[in-house]
């Protein structure tokens, strides 16, 4: 299997491609344009395997994009490549509109015409998979579930953009027969996940003694899905899932913010006790602007048609990526150093004291 992965140096992207190259043997070409929250030390691991290669591109570079497809001739693309961050996205929405739709437009054109110029066994066996969010739905009411059929109804630049992208990739399997399928996730979390997030954000802050800010009263949920449990689903959904179709991912593990961060303390103070209790770090600061309330997937379809389950419980991954933080200062101290320092983002105004607004967390 030849798989083109765009975004294949962040976070869940960088997942997807080690599984690919180890785990499965496929040959993978990583695309990616190496933004702030790219890392290529999350693959290192792959540095002398013949099967997997690197090209620094952008996916709104048209010429750049048909000429990864005209020297790969991939059987696959996997699309991951995409600004992720609500918080940014409140501040800087012309990133988000440009990768997200932009992009996602240029590499469906380009993926259409190489698939056209294909034979009849290529062009039947090919596959477009985008990999899209649980965030299009918009905020549910407490009890319900999201579920392919749910509405779409974003709220953050974020959510829309990629809602936005969502519909292209309906409308090229529509309109041209491009042999298309899309998923929809729940918040990752996992190794190599880049601080600007909640859970590595408040294990750095916690491991460090800063504030732990939370969002408003911290009683907003997400549905926790564990990074490997993802790519494994993705896998399943590009080889065994069918053309046309959606498929939710997610953990059935939906948790409020503030137990989210309690626990990390509570599995924090269990490996490297310091005195104290982590949770009193904690602290509430201003919710940020057009917070969805709660998240929460059925992933039933995809159990049920391709027999995926998530192999992870919500506690015993989140002790697997605590004890992953604490041994690997190699990978996330430069980014913390030199990247990112844990301010806080998406503030239209900083209704927050400086040393608060340093530690913000995020979702």
């Amino acid at each position: 299997m030849r798989v083109i992965v765009t975004g294949g140096a962040g976070f869940i992207g960088s997942a997807l491609v080690r599984y690919l190259v180890l785990d499965r043997g496929w040959d993978v070409l990583n695309v990616d344009k190496l933004t702030y929250a790219a890392n290529l030390q999350s693959l290192s691991s792959l540095t002398d395997k013949s099967n997997y290669r690197f090209v620094l591109a952008d996916i709104c570079d048209a010429d750049a994009i048909n000429r990864v497809f005209a020297e790969f001739r991939p059987d696959a693309v996997m699309h991951l490549a995409a600004e992720s961050h609500v918080d940014r996205s409140i501040t800087s929405p012309a990133e988000f509109i440009k990768t997200n739709i932009l992009g996602t437009h240029v590499l469906l054109e380009a993926s259409r015409h190489y698939w056209n110029g294909l034979g009849a066994e290529g062009r039947k066996a090919f596959r477009f998979l985008h990999v899209s969010t649980d965030e299009v739905y918009g905020s549910l009411a407490d009890g319900g579930f999201f579920v392919e059929s749910t509405a779409y109804d974003p709220r953050s630049p974020y959510s829309a953009s990629k809602a936005s992208s969502d519909h292209l990739v309906s409308a090229w399997r529509e309109t041209y027969g491009l042999p298309a399928l899309i998923t929809n996730c729940s918040n990752n979390y996992g190794p190599y996940h880049f601080p600007e997030k909640l859970i590595p954000l408040v294990l750095l802050n916690a491991l460090e003694k800063r504030p732990l800010p939370v969002y408003g009263d911290g009683r907003q949920v997400r549905d926790w899905l564990y990074v490997e449990d993802h790519v494994k689903a993705l896998t399943m959904v590009l080889e065994r899932g069918r053309v046309g179709e959606t498929y939710n991912i997610g953990g059935r593990a939906p948790m409020e913010n503030i137990s989210v961060v309690e626990r990390i303390c509570d599995v924090l103070d269990s490996l490297r006790p310091d005195g104290e209790s982590r949770r009193g770090l904690i602290t509430f600061v201003p919710d940020r602007p057009g917070h969805d309330r709660r998240y929460a997937i059925d992933p039933s379809k995809i159990e049920t048609e391709l027999g995926w389950r998530a192999e992870k419980t919500f506690d015993d991954g989140i002790a697997a990526t605590v004890e992953w933080y604490l041994s690997n200062e190699w990978w996330w101290r430069p980014l913390r150093d030199k990247v990112y320092a844990g301010n806080r983002l998406g503030l239209l105004q900083t209704p927050m004291p400086e040393d608060v607004a340093r530690a913000e967390s995020v979702v």
